[in-house]
């Protein structure tokens, strides 16, 4: 930078008044060509890959061994959590199902369409089923379901109404008089207190009011242990189920809907004693964590310093050429120092040691943040993966893929843009139209869902076949919206988009033939003839270059 500097005197004396560049033709002294060769020479080291900057200056490539160990130790890592997930998931889903037959009368896993009663008397029985199931849990149920309590007293089960505070409806005159302010009543049931269920009404002075009830709602909270962890050499969860039941009648239309949700905190248990075990597995495990997240910073680290060279080494090259040559340099070859791979590893390292911290405390017991870690570790994960992809370019025949993507990407997503526009007009025009007659076309949500479908071939026929039945007018509408939709789509618009791809493609497959630099920056590089192993780009600081390396030998 130095020398650099030292010339900016002398070239703005001898800059030539018509701009012209001194690169094209003219002469130069002996420091001059000294400067520009020593910095092309720079310029060429700081774009060569690992190995051939080990063959220059001898260097070990530890950014490179430090990935592959990352790859290595984060899939283990994310196999071992997920297999745990896994464990968590299926106790959860399961209950979830266990909870569903207990409590809701004639449930049936087959069951097509919402769970639902149509007349008082089901819903009275729906009740009381639900009452009765959960006052002799402990003698139905097979798993290690047990009730809530606190300070000795168990958790009561909650039945909670929420209906108009006031109404007068009289659907055969026509007539109605409603206060839409809702109230709320709710009565309490202790597991130990038991009755007949058909006393309920007067027990619980339960009486509803079809008219102006808008839902029933029926909370149980209940605690288990998943013991399956045992067998993994994990120590089990406490978990506690709160259960809500909720018999929805907002819309008045003769159907209750019943449906059941389950709320899940998972903690760890008071007093456990496993036989047998010592907690090494534990240690281990917290360990090869912290080796993890020791991995992650140390290459954050060297890739933020990565990104800080390349952004002094362009802003020197900016100002070589804004002061030797009078050029201003491009923005594309700006940003082709700002490496893209060292931000993508950034990132991925950022999540992992975010993800890997969560870890620690999910098996210490101290968090519960299992889908939050998840989402951490598995993005993580994959970013790792993507980034292999960066050492697979250094490969001509890979790199056509890399520089495809990267060069179509711009195209790419201004032309999605532009389909997105007729993208969404189909979309709202299918919800509005369409959504009262076909499911799919319901929510707009789901119409977007089934349009995309649509666009990759994926059940065209049923989408067709469910409009036959309905109106003229409906069905002829339906007919026009699908035709156009899947002939602009999947014969234009989609066939457009693989041509932008391929157009892409056949010019970076053309350039790689011609071997003809495509920008300014490469020109200029390409102008140095010094091979890796000439010797030519020790410094000072290097060690001398020994030439039984394993890059040279096997490079």
């Amino acid at each position: 930078m130095e020398e650099i500097e030292s010339l900016v005197a002398s070239r703005s004396e001898e800059r030539p008044l018509n701009g012209h560049c001194r690169w094209n033709g003219a002469k130069q002294s002996p420091a001059e060509s000294k400067v520009v060769e020593d910095f092309r020479r720079r310029l060429k080291y700081f774009f060569m890959n690992p190995c051939e900057k080990y063959k220059a200056r001898g260097r070990k490539p530890w950014k490179l061994m430090l990935q592959i160990l990352k790859i290595a130790i984060i899939t283990i890592q994310l196999v071992s959590f997920g297999l745990s997930n896994e464990m968590m998931v299926t106790f959860k889903e399961e209950n979830l199902m266990t909870f569903r037959h207990l409590f809701l009368k004639g449930y049936n896993d087959q069951r097509v369409g919402k769970y639902a009663v149509y007349t008082q008397t089901d819903v009275y029985d729906h009740i009381d089923y639900i009452i009765d199931k959960y006052i002799n849990l402990q003698n139905l149920t097979v798993g290690n379901h047990a009730y809530e309590s606190v300070d000795g007293v168990y958790t009561p089960l909650s039945l909670c109404q929420e209906f108009y505070r006031n109404g007068s409806i009289d659907p055969g005159n026509e007539t109605f008089d409603i206060d839409p302010k809702i109230e709320k009543v709710c009565n309490y049931i202790y597991p130990m207190k038991s009755f007949d269920s058909d006393s309920l009404a007067r027990n619980l002075n339960l009486s509803l009011d079809f008219k102006r009830l808008l839902s029933v709602s029926i909370n149980v909270t209940l605690k288990a242990i998943n013991l399956q962890t045992v067998r993994h050499h994990e120590l089990p969860d406490c978990y506690d189920f709160h259960i809500m039941i909720v018999f929805d009648n907002h819309a008045h239309s003769g159907r209750i809907k019943i449906h059941l949700e389950n709320d899940v905190h998972i903690f760890e248990c008071r007093d456990w004693n496993v036989a047998g075990t010592s907690g090494k597995n534990d240690y281990l495990l917290l360990l090869f964590d912290s080796l993890v997240i020791l991995a992650c910073f140390t290459s954050f680290i060297l890739c933020t310093r990565s990104i800080i060279n390349g952004i002094q080494l362009q802003f020197e090259y900016n100002v070589f050429f804004h002061v030797y040559y009078n050029k201003i340099v491009s923005r594309s070859d700006r940003m082709e120092f700002v490496n893209g791979w060292y931000m993508l590893i950034i990132v991925s390292d950022t999540l992992t040691i975010a993800g890997s911290a969560l870890k620690i405390g999910i098996q210490t017991k101290y968090l519960t943040n299992y889908d939050v870690c998840s989402i951490l570790l598995g993005t993580a994960t994959m970013l790792v993966w993507v980034g292999v992809m960066r050492y697979l370019g250094f490969f001509k025949k890979y790199n056509i893929l890399i520089l495809t993507l990267r060069a179509a990407l711009p195209n790419v997503f201004r032309f999605c843009c532009c389909a997105a526009m007729i993208y969404l007009g189909y979309c709202f025009c299918g919800w509005i139209v369409l959504g009262p007659y076909h499911e799919k076309f319901r929510t707009l949500d789901k119409v977007t869902e089934c349009l995309f479908s649509l666009i990759n071939g994926d059940d065209m026929f049923s989408t067709f076949q469910k409009l036959r039945e309905k109106g003229y007018m409906v069905w002829l509408f339906s007919r026009l919206y699908l035709y156009s939709f899947i002939s602009l789509f999947i014969y234009m618009v989609l066939s457009l988009f693989i041509a932008v791809i391929t157009d892409t493609y056949e010019t970076i497959k053309q350039h790689q033939q011609d071997k003809v630099p495509v920008s300014q920056l490469q020109a200029f590089i390409a102008e140095c003839r010094d091979q890796p192993e000439s010797g030519r780009y020790q410094t000072d600081e290097d060690p001398a270059y020994c030439c039984s390396s394993p890059c040279c030998l096997f490079g």
